[in-house]
Order: C-alpha cells, then structure tokens, then sequence
C-alpha cells in the first residue's frame, strides 16, 4: 500500500499595502472648512497628476505580485494602471478610504488641505465626527475584514500587492500585526510608498 505524500506546508506570501501616486488636485490654497468639505468631494472623485513616473521598487513589487487589489477610487485606479503592466487588478471597495469629514470652523479660519486633513481626522479619530458617514469603529470592523481577506489570499504563498489610501491601508496595518504579521518595509504615507508584512 501506498503512503500518502507529507504534507509541505507552503510559507505564505508577503502583504505589500501601497499609497497611490500624487493626485491632480491641487493641495496650494487655503481654505474654509466648508471649502475643504468641497475640496475632498473632488479629491475623492479626481485622478493622478499628470506625467508621474512610477518607482521601480514599486514596479517590481507588482511585477513579483501573484494578485494585486485597487481601491474603487479613481486616484487607486489609475495608479494600478500605472504599474500593473496589463495584468489583472482585483478593484474592492474594501479599501477605499476612512473619510475625512472637517469640523465646522468659522468662515474667517482658513487652513491648506494638508492641515484640514489633520484636523478631520483626529476629530474622526479621536471624537467620532463622522457627519453621517463612515464612523471609527466602522472603518476598524472594514479593515478587519480586509486583512483577512488578504491574510487568506497570502496563504497560498503568493505576494499580494494592494493599491489604496495613506490612513486606510495603516488600519488594515494594524490589523496584520495584530494577527502576528510583521512589518519589514516602511516607506510611510508619501504617495507611491509602500509597506511590507511577512508572517515570520
């Protein structure tokens, strides 16, 4: 009688989460916090700028990639197009991005878009401004939810590349370490960096 083979365990995958590239809409002004609200509508609906060349890092990190996934948002989009050199690209809502509802400042306060995003997210953060949208513990139940997703992609010993958002894609980081992954690589939050989790 034959004895069945051993079993190999296969070693998974790293998970490669990347910030999408520099978008055209312009961050040089200063604005109101109605502004701002104005101003990330069409930053969430706007694509990149225009003449971008990406890192090679990043396109040998997708060119080693056994799947890749995009945020549904434009910006993610076209930097997937950018890199993915034709292959296929898995596009979720996943891992679009927590949103960034501003407080409401008087009309004579005016911050650039960088400073809005800071005071927009520590009041999502820390106070639960959500204005309706997304909440915290909503996003944390989201990011959950995607790490899994790519926890259980990894498994089958392929590097998984995601293509997403600067403060998403560090929740869905903190989920990883959380379940034991840990993070090798850390370019931080510029546009077209990436950071990279092993399971060790």
């Amino acid at each position: 009688m034959q004895r069945p083979a051993a079993l190999v365990a296969v070693r998974p995958g790293a998970i490669i989460l990347a910030r999408h590239g520099e978008p055209a809409l312009s961050r040089k002004c200063l604005l109101t916090s109605d502004q701002y609200r104005d101003w990330w509508a069409k930053y969430e609906v706007g694509g990149l700028r225009a003449g971008q060349t990406p890192p090679p890092e990043l396109l040998a990190t997708a060119e080693g990639a056994g799947a890749i996934y995009a945020s549904t948002r434009p910006r993610a989009q076209e930097t997937a197009a950018a890199i993915a050199a034709g292959r296929e690209v898995m596009s979720d809502a996943l891992f679009i991005e927590a949103p960034l509802p501003p407080p409401r400042f008087p009309s004579w306060f005016k911050l650039p878009p960088k400073y809005w995003g800071a005071v927009a997210r520590i009041w999502w953060h820390a106070f639960n401004h959500h204005e309706g949208q997304e909440t915290r513990a909503e996003a944390e139940v989201r990011a959950g939810q995607a790490a899994q997703a790519l926890i259980a992609r990894a498994e089958s010993g392929q590097d998984v590349l995601v293509l997403a958002h600067g403060y998403f894609n560090h929740m869905v980081g903190r989920r990883l370490r959380a379940d034991g992954w840990k993070l090798v690589q850390n370019q931080g939050f510029r546009y077209w960096s990436q950071r990279r989790y092993e399971r060790r």
